[in-house]
């Protein structure tokens, strides 16, 4: 199949043609043609996969056919994405596949001022690409409206439905038409999203290229089994190895971003940190600069799990473990992208294996390891029995479980297994713990009137309180 095939603008044909683009991706594929015909579509496929051209084609197509002029203050297409670099890359890839069509784009997200896009809502425009929080905030100052929207994309939905974002995407959805067009694209399918789809979509069709939360084909995986103080040493021998070119290295905390790149910089490696504290100029700096090789090596949060895409990442290496399997998934997909190969290297210290193992539920395969840990008594891998029951050693809810002592013949047991410490009462031995007295049920009123109305004696559990 060919794009020629799929009945798309002319002009978008042209545009694709100078983008080098001549055969649409399985997603694109079966997702353009239902879209076309106005249908609400759900669509499924891991990251990586071209989601943004199997919305934008037919969005702009659309668009362009209606004719219709672009509301003032409002738009005609929304796009929401989560977070700002997947929000500019969205709209750098619309301005391209529609350079010939002469539709106006503008992506709105928080980190810059208000000024400019006041003024770009203020004009009109044919496709708006917000993050969820700056665009309540248009509307809640009278900024932005959204009455006269004919199509909604939520892009990366499993994200989007985030604490993060829950509370804005419901209150954005009550200001738009009923009578729409809508598109949910997702990696991923928890319940959340499946029970937004199920009130918002209308018979909607399904199109799901890819088994939910795979992996790419493409990368080859890696583990590197580490004590948390080692990885420092084998980051740094991983990013110097040859081979690798633009490396992405994930981090679980913005502060843990931040140590990484102050070691790099300290091992004579140069690298840029990434999230959600760096200012808008900072990051835009730091991508720049990660494109052009000035700094190969990005060291990222999880905002940027499905907001970087950049050609010719050879390696992604998980410096932490994620907090989430999904993530991995997503992580991962930052490298092989266009049909090219990459490489992903995940390192685990002995705490993160709980993290380790539910990754490994979710992608339905063991990965590859390498154990390079001094000590290695404490269990990486999954004892027999069904994968979900396997707890980590030790039981008790991750806690490790601890070894009780027995008390001597003759001596008094605590009520957490030890032995009491002898207290001296004027030479006397040790006092035991008294026997333990038999309770009334405390539910079971009766023993009130007998022993009080009567004038018989408190049972003895209330006795000892007095």
């Amino acid at each position: 199949m060919s794009f020629d095939t799929l009945g798309l603008d002319g002009r978008i044909l042209q545009a694709l043609a100078e983008e080098g683009y001549t055969t649409p991706t399985p997603i694109q594929a079966q997702s353009i043609p239902a879209i076309l015909a106005g249908r609400d579509l759900l669509g499924i496929a891991q990251t990586g996969t071209g989601k943004t051209a199997a919305f934008g084609l037919p969005l702009l197509h659309r668009l362009a056919q209606g004719g219709a002029r672009p509301p003032r203050g409002g738009c005609r297409a929304l796009i929401l994405s989560p977070t700002r670099e997947l929000a500019s890359q969205i709209a750098d890839s619309l301005k391209a596949y529609g350079r010939h069509l002469g539709l106006s784009v503008a992506v709105v997200f928080g980190g810059v001022g208000y000024g400019p896009q006041r003024s770009a809502l203020a004009r009109g425009i044919d496709i708006l690409v917000a993050t969820p929080g700056r665009l309540q905030d248009h509307l809640d100052q009278g900024t932005a409206r959204l009455d006269r929207v004919e199509a909604l994309v939520l892009d990366e939905a499993d994200q989007m439905l985030d604490k993060g974002f829950w509370a804005a995407i419901r209150r954005i959805l009550p200001v738009l038409p009923k009578q729409r067009q809508t598109l949910f694209f997702s990696a991923t399918m928890p319940a959340e999203v499946a029970k937004l789809a199920h009130e918002i979509l209308r018979d909607p069709v399904r199109v799901e290229v890819t088994p939910v939360a795979t992996t790419a084909e493409k990368v080859e995986q890696k583990l590197i089994l580490v004590e948390q103080g080692g990885k420092r040493g084998v980051l740094a021998e991983l990013l110097r190895a040859d081979g690798v070119g633009r490396a992405l290295v994930f981090a679980r905390t913005k502060h843990g971003a931040d140590k990484v790149v102050k070691n790099l910089a300290a091992d004579g490696i140069a690298a840029n940190a990434i999230h959600g504290n760096k200012s808008q100029p900072q990051r835009e700096r730091a991508l720049a600069e990660f494109r052009t090789g000035t700094a190969p090596v990005l060291v990222a949060t999880d905002i940027a799990a499905r907001g970087i895409d950049v050609d010719g990442v050879t390696h992604v290496i998980q410096h932490d473990m994620p907090d989430t399997a999904e993530a991995y998934v997503h992580r991962i997909g930052r490298t092989a992208r266009a049909g090219a190969s990459g490489i992903a290297i995940a390192l685990c210290s002995p705490d993160e294996r709980e993290k380790l193992w539910q990754v490994e539920k979710l992608i339905r395969q063991e990965i590859p390891r390498e154990d390079r840990r001094q000590d290695v008594s404490a269990p990486m891998h999954r004892t027999a029995g069904r994968p979900d029951a396997v707890k980590p050693a030790g039981g008790g809810r991750g806690r490790p479980q601890q070894q009780q002592r027995r008390p001597q013949q003759g001596q008094a047991q605590r009520r957490d297994g030890h032995a009491p410490k002898p207290q001296a009462r004027g030479g006397d031995a040790p006092q035991r713990r008294p026997a333990a007295v038999a309770q009334p049920d405390r539910k079971d009123r009766s023993w009130r009137e007998a022993d009080f109305r009567d004038g018989g004696s408190a049972p003895a559990f209330l006795r000892r309180g007095r």
